[in-house]
């Protein structure tokens, strides 16, 4: 019975255990690395475009400073520092720190990478471009999101920018209630090993929230993970 409760909003919290987690954190990976898929990251021809638009719309050149936080395998700072931007990236997924800390190296990029959760991530500099892109904004909790933007108010340069990628409202209208049971659910995403997967997908009207509630049921017992997204509208923002 407890696979189909609904828990209170935000009331639980588990997106560390994807990265954390030795084989779900490789599969996340694959899916960043992945040109065409929109499941960890957007399409890399899509991204290619979205830089090309944040360097004309904040004039990105040299000696730009730019925090990427949540930064993945570097698929923005990447292209950000080719632009001549001084960039740092914060994540607390080590692999995919590893894989970007790798990629700048072998390319001769100047990137400076930093494994933590920028919720806790602390420096005295402070930069013209603070980002937070692919929704990383919406599985954050009001508490969350009022440590996060403190942090911005003392790591942005006086004029800088922020920009933030969001779930619309629009996309929650469209959302709907489910229950799904199958075996190695997602294509066996969750496990090398066989398991059972259940997916309860809530949505919580008042708040604009909702939640996809992973319970993997395997051999050596049950785990949970909840993927919450807020959804915001530009007076919300």
């Amino acid at each position: 019975a407890d696979v189909f409760r609904r828990p209170p909003v935000f009331g639980e919290y588990t997106v560390d255990r994807l990265w954390q987690d030795e084989y779900i954190s490789q599969r996340m990976l694959a899916l960043h690395l992945d040109e065409d898929a929109e499941l960890a990251s957007r399409p890399h021809a899509f991204i290619e475009r979205s830089a090309e638009w944040m360097k004309s719309r904040f004039q990105i050149g040299t000696n730009t400073v730019v925090f990427d936080y949540g930064c993945g395998p570097g698929l923005y700072t990447s292209r950000l520092s080719q632009m001549g931007a001084e960039v740092t990236g914060i994540d607390f997924a080590e692999r995919s720190i590893r894989h970007a800390s790798e990629y700048a190296s072998k390319h001769g990029m100047e990137v400076t990478y930093v494994l933590d959760d920028y919720l806790t991530w602390e420096t005295t500099r402070q930069a013209d471009l603070i980002t937070l892109i692919f929704c990383d904004l919406c599985p954050l909790s009001p508490e969350r999101r009022k440590v996060l933007f403190s942090k911005f108010r003392s790591h942005l340069k006086p004029g800088g920018h922020i920009l933030l990628d969001v779930c619309s409202l629009a996309l929650f209208e469209s959302k709907e209630e489910q229950a799904v049971c199958e075996p190695n659910l997602l294509e066996g995403f969750f496990s090398a090993d066989d398991y059972f997967g259940f997916l309860n997908t809530f949505t919580y009207d008042s708040d604009h929230v909702s939640l996809d509630k992973y319970t993997i049921v395997e051999r050596g017992g049950i785990r949970l993970f909840y993927n919450w997204l807020q959804y915001f509208g530009v007076d919300e923002l």
